[in-house]
């Protein structure tokens, strides 16, 4: 049984995954902690603790988050997905299959963050976001071609420790690109759809 809420703790109702948790937790606790201390979710990885290193990546509201700097109190009402909720019904996310099939990983370690980074990485462009290392930033220039800098420059929270970056880079290109492809036959669909109306 959660213990009561006090002035220094407070009952919150966080969705992961699409479940509703409830805990009662301290003020200061992190969401790396609720996520891993008190909801064994445990595939989300404490790494630097200071936001650097991008091993504790979720995603927030579809947006990605370094959870060591997310107060858990702070997260209720948002809807969270960790690396445990990205596959349905056995099927690996797109982003999981190209990881695996790329070898874009090597301990391990990082991979969840990476993974989650990668997934947002790639709504993000798609949205037409830029970065820093886009050349032209101009509404009117179009969405920019997510080249290998690109990646690069959208990933570069995300560290790994064992050098991994050539095949994690070819990772996302490829997931990008399924993304990509789906999307354009959901487009042809509508299409077909609209037209048969």
């Amino acid at each position: 049984m959660a213990p009561a809420p006090s002035s220094t703790s407070s009952a919150v109702t966080l969705n992961i995954n699409g479940e509703q948790h409830q805990l009662t937790v301290d003020h200061r606790t992190t969401l790396l902690d609720a996520l891993r201390e008190r909801l064994d979710l445990t595939g989300t990885k404490k790494g630097c603790d200071h936001g650097q290193c991008g091993a504790c990546t979720v995603l927030v509201d579809g947006r990605r988050a370094v959870s060591c700097l997310n107060l858990a109190v702070a997260a209720e009402g948002r809807e969270i997905t960790t690396i445990e909720g990205m596959a349905e019904g056995g099927q690996l996310h797109p982003v999981q299959q190209a990881f695996l099939d790329l070898d874009g990983y090597q301990c391990g370690y990082c991979t969840p963050g990476q993974i989650c980074s990668a997934i947002a990485v790639i709504e993000e462009h798609a949205a037409g976001w830029p970065s820093a290392a886009t050349d032209d930033v101009r509404p009117e220039a179009g969405p920019p071609a997510l080249t290998p800098d690109e990646i690069r420059e959208r990933m570069s929270g995300n560290l790994c420790r064992c050098g991994a970056y050539v095949s994690i880079v070819q990772a996302v290109t490829r997931a990008a690109e399924d993304h990509e492809a789906a999307a354009r036959e959901d487009d042809r669909a509508e299409t077909v759809k609209g037209a048969a109306a």
